[in-house]
Parts: C-alpha cells; sequence; structure tokens
C-alpha cells in the first residue's frame, strides 16, 4: 500500500510568519503523496475584532454565528488558506486549495444544541475520499482549512484537528496513512512546565494511566482522543511534536500507537 501524510498545523505557527515559512519548507520535503490541514482561530478573532464583531468562546470552543461565518469562511478559506497555497506553489508544491464544499470532499452534520448552542459548527459525517484520491492522483497537494458542509449548502466551522483525523481514516481505505499534528510543543509533556519531558510513546495503556496520573488534561485530552480514534479506524501512526519532527534530524515528538 502506498503511504500518505496528513499534516495538521497549529494556529500559534500560522500567526509567525517565520515559523510558517520554515514549517512550509518542511512540508515542502516531505517525500510522496501528501495532505495540509490548517485552521485560522487567532487571525479570525483578530479581523472579527476590527470588524467590530466580538468572538465569543465557551470551554475554548468558539460559537458560530452567522456573522461569525461569515468572517471565518473570508479568513481560512481566503486569506489564511491561499497564503499557504501561494508559498507552496514557490516550494514547486502543485498545491490545491479546498474546504469540505469542494469535490463534496468533507461533510458535516450541524451539531445538535445540547446545553450550548454553537451555532454554525459541524462534526464530520463523512469524507469523499475518492475525489480527494482523483486530485492526489493528478500529483496535486490538497491543502484543507477547517471548513466544511452539510450537503445542503450550509458551510460549518469544524475543528481542525478533527478534520485532519478523519481525512486520515477516510483516506487510510486507499493509503498507508500517518498524521502528523504540529504545534509550538515538542510533543505531548509528562510535565507541562518541563518543555524538555516528552513522551517519546504512547499506546492505549500508557495513555490510560497518564489521564489517572492528571499528567494528561486540559486542550491535550481532545487531542489524543482523536489520535486514538483515528488509530482504531485504521490509520497506521500519528505523531505529534514541533514542526522540526517532520525533518529526518529531530527524534523528539511523541509517536501514539494501539
Amino acid at each position: 500500500m502506498e503511504k500518505l501524510a496528513i499534516v495538521k498545523i497549529g494556529g500559534n505557527i500560522i500567526e509567525d510568519e517565520t515559523s510558517l515559512v520554515e514549517f512550509l519548507n518542511l512540508f515542502s520535503k516531505i517525500e510522496g503523496k501528501k495532505i495540509l490541514v490548517h485552521g485560522g482561530g487567532k487571525r479570525a478573532t483578530h479581523i472579527a475584532s476590527k470588524l467590530g464583531i466580538v468572538s465569543k468562546m465557551v470551554a475554548g470552543r468558539r460559537i458560530t454565528d452567522k456573522e461569525t461565518l461569515e468572517v471565518i469562511t473570508m479568513v481560512y478559506a481566503g486569506l489564511v488558506n491561499k497564503n499557504m497555497v501561494a508559498k507552496l506553489q514557490a516550494n514547486q508544491i502543485h498545491a490545491i486549495g479546498l474546504t469540505g464544499a469542494d469535490l463534496n470532499s468533507i461533510q458535516s452534520d450541524k451539531r445538535p444544541v445540547k446545553d450550548i448552542d454553537f451555532g454554525y459548527v459541524g462534526d464530520v459525517k463523512k469524507v469523499n475520499h475518492t475525489a480527494i484520491d482523483q486530485l492526489i492522483a493528478a500529483n496535486f497537494t490538497p491543502v484543507f482549512c477547517a471548513i466544511t458542509h452539510d450537503g445542503n449548502g450550509q458551510l460549518l466551522n469544524t475543528n481542525a484537528d478533527t478534520i485532519a483525523s478523519q481525512l486520515a481514516v477516510g483516506m487510510s481505505a486507499l493509503y498507508e496513512t500517518s498524521l502528523y499534528y504540529c504545534f509550538e510543543l515538542n510533543g505531548v509533556l509528562k510535565d507541562f512546565n518541563d518543555k524538555d519531558s516528552v513522551i517519546k510513546h504512547i499506546n492505549a495503556p500508557i495513555y490510560k494511566q497518564l489521564i489517572e496520573e492528571g499528567s494528561i488534561s486540559d486542550g491535550m485530552l481532545p487531542k489524543l482522543e482523536n489520535c486514538f480514534d483515528a488509530l482504531q479506524q485504521g490509520v497506521t501512526r500519528v505523531y505529534l511534536g514541533n514542526t522540526s519532527m517532520l525533518s529526518q534530524e529531530n527524534d523528539t515528538y511523541t509517536t501514539i500507537s494501539l
């Protein structure tokens, strides 16, 4: 089975032009077939405030009303996505920027209202791996932003980590798929105050133990839940770390396996 790398890039790197250029250079050097996934929440919040739109967050998650969805679409699918595509073209990567609506590639259901109404937020329902593979087979490198659609004309704001993991699951029907979560830390940390305390390997029993110890909490919990969900559905390996893990010279990152 041919290999495919799916790389998700975090918001702090997107916001730092030097870090972004360095990351895209490393991404461009990955051999073989690849897909890039990105968000852009910090940029969306900044531009929304310039337009007089107050960003509402609950437990770290954005409430996406109609006005906010318009800003997110402009920022994610426009400004951030096309900036990355242009820089990848400069690296001789034949990139194409996409939302989940393009090629009907990622469909979502609007999140049902329980305790909180998140608005126009989507939970991924289906990945059209056949359509995405047509791009890959034609030597395009897809660059997905964190927007999906419901199949009935409605765009939906969708968590970029989840998009990356569900893309990896969908594409694992056709490829030996590896998923890389690139962010500002060196990996999953045993002690959050010690940036060098990287846990190099986590499997299901170790994960359970780390939760019981309280070593993993807050934002890392949903990220790791996505990792194990992807592995249980056919993804080969998942890696978490800073962007240098994409190079051959760095071995300090976290590998997740079952």
